[in-house]
């Protein structure tokens, strides 16, 4: 199937025409009546020529980012990840069927960011709907309701528990280990339930064998937290949950091979939406609204942290924006490009005309087509390095984050602070009109919401974006805390300086101890909410913090 990518030859869009050919990878086309932003991208494809980009890339060259390699030359394993890790599919297919044949009812994932949103995608999207797995829940929060949601739902000794984390040091990810370890243990289960996902050389690596777990997968560790949803990160889960790892591999590696150095730039995937996202921003459109059909949505999540950590910094940056209601063309404003990862198999009807409607309308559109779910390994591979392409192109290193120890900092110190007889107290400050007065053309207004995960919360969220967007025409974003300081929080610091910010806060009327530390989980995740609240205060952005309850009130 030949499919054209930004068809400017027969639409008069732009100076340039790249196509590619395939069935199986995904098609990728851009369309933007009467919006003459080809120029950059077409600048942006030149630069990419010019500086050979792509090839410097595959060769580990630094400086196709920066000329300091510190924090670049040790993270780019994830270039061949697949191949690293093909020599271990037996043994994760072994331990998977293990793992199938006992008694376990669950297996709980405790892990933030980059170790559990790839997961979530690849499960959510590929696991076969079957009962002979055991069944999976996600935990990477720590709000005391949430914690107490999963604990009810679960026979702790006939469950199996993933901790996950790149460091070995994740606040969260371990205060949730200690807990699930003592009720382990109250239930007569013991260091078998637990399974580690993590570097060589951590401390978890360490508890892990000091605590007898199960098993502990060391993942590469050249490979970044939001470049490793191929890395045992994302294959332990899916090899339990029944993934063919086989074809995960192969979609992976076709389209790897269709981004390598030797495929000319005009039929390189990577090289084609990399461009396009680097273009966009350049001309002043960087709010990338996507929009997947609905067996898609957690691909979308993961996207976001993707492009939010890796280009969010120096003042620059892509904003993801994701789960927005879809509105008229009129509630848009002129900085946003959409971008359409349509499955073939998928119920499209209504987002097909939406898309329709917003590209007659003048909106810039970039189409994604993919014919089946196999081709979702190779999808991520292609965002990872139009990520990384783009990057370059803007200036930026994508591999490091360093707006985000800013809050773990004011967690830190507050925790350290921290009278285990005290609360911390939330109080509201200011007001959802004290922002939306403020608004201006551009910029963005982001809901972060320390609360419970929870549908009919879920949907006050959404009419709260749907009336900011419909009265001012500026992107909206939502993120649950603490989640949110692993993905979208770098962005909220180290981007543009264009957001406005409200933090939503709840009371907590069940406290949970963690065992070994003077504070709970409430205090744990209100001193989070406070740390964040001080560091973005402290960066001279607009924020306002109100309780749920006024929110409900309103």
């Amino acid at each position: 199937m030949l499919t054209t990518i930004f068809p400017g030859s027969q639409l008069g869009m732009y100076s340039y025409a790249v196509s590619v050919s395939s069935d199986t990878l995904g098609s990728m086309r851009a369309c933007s009546k009467g919006q003459p932003v080809g120029a950059q991208i077409t600048a942006a494809l030149d630069l990419i020529e010019r500086r050979d980009i792509v090839r410097r890339i595959w060769q580990g060259d630094h400086t196709v980012w920066k000329s300091n390699p510190e924090g670049i030359v040790d993270k780019l394993g994830w270039l061949n990840l697949p191949s690293q890790l093909a020599g271990s599919f037996h043994d994760l297919e072994t331990f998977a069927k293990e793992i199938r044949k006992t008694r376990y009812k669950h297996i709980v994932l405790l892990g933030m960011g980059g170790s559990s949103v790839g997961a979530d995608a690849l499960c959510s999207i590929l696991a076969p709907s079957t009962t002979s797995h055991p069944e999976l829940i996600i935990l990477d929060s720590v709000v005391p309701s949430s914690v107490a949601s999963v604990a009810k739902a679960i026979d702790p000794s006939r469950t199996i528990f993933l901790v996950s984390s790149k460091s070995g040091t994740t606040i969260e990810t371990n205060a949730l280990y200690r807990y699930f370890r003592r009720l382990v243990d109250q239930s007569g289960g013991t260091g078998r339930n637990f399974v580690a996902i993590t570097d060589a050389g951590t401390p978890l690596e360490a508890l892990a064998e000091k605590e007898d777990f199960l098993r502990s997968f060391l993942n590469p560790s050249n490979v970044g937290g939001r470049y490793s949803v191929l890395s045992y990160f994302g294959l332990v889960v899916a090899a339990v949950l029944g993934i063919d790892l086989s074809s995960l591999l192969l979609s992976a590696e076709e389209m790897i091979a269709r981004c390598g150095p030797d495929t000319p730039l005009a039929e390189n995937p990577g090289v084609s939406l990399g461009a396009a996202l680097a273009g966009f921003t350049m001309s002043g459109h960087n709010k990338l609204t996507i929009l997947t059909s609905p067996k898609l949505t957690s691909f979308a999540r993961w996207a976001e942290q993707l492009i939010a950590e890796s280009t969010g910094k120096d003042g620059v940056g892509i904003l993801p924006v994701v789960g927005e209601p879809v509105l008229d063309s009129s509630a848009y404003g002129d900085d946003r490009v959409f971008i359409y990862l349509r499955l073939a198999e998928d119920d499209n009807g209504f987002l097909d005309k939406a898309m329709a409607h917003l590209q007659d309308a003048g909106h810039r559109i970039i189409s994604i087509d993919l014919q089946n779910n196999e081709d979702l390994a190779g999808e991520f591979y292609r965002w990872e390095l139009a990520t990384a392409i783009a990057g370059s192109i803007l200036g930026l290193n994508p591999f490091d984050q360093p707006n985000v120890e800013m809050a773990k900092r004011a967690t830190n110190q507050m925790l350290s602070q921290h009278n285990s007889d005290e609360l911390i107290e939330l109080s509201s400050i200011g007001s959802i009109d004290d922002l939306l007065n403020a608004v201006q053309p551009n910029q963005y207004f982001a809901i972060m919401a320390y609360v419970q995960h929870d549908v009919r919360f879920e949907q006050l969220v959404t009419n709260l974006r749907r009336r900011v967007m419909q009265r001012h025409k500026v992107a909206t974003t939502f993120g649950y805390g603490p989640r949110y300081l692993h993905s979208t929080g770098q962005l909220h610091k180290g981007g543009p300086p264009t957001g406005l910010f409200l933090q939503i806060v709840m009371s907590h009327d069940d406290e949970i101890e963690i065992p070994g530390r003077s504070y709970t989980f409430g205090t744990l995740v209100d001193a989070q909410a406070e740390g964040d609240f001080r560091a973005l205060k402290n960066m001279g952005r607009k924020i306002v913090r109100i309780g749920l309850e006024e929110l409900i009130a309103q």
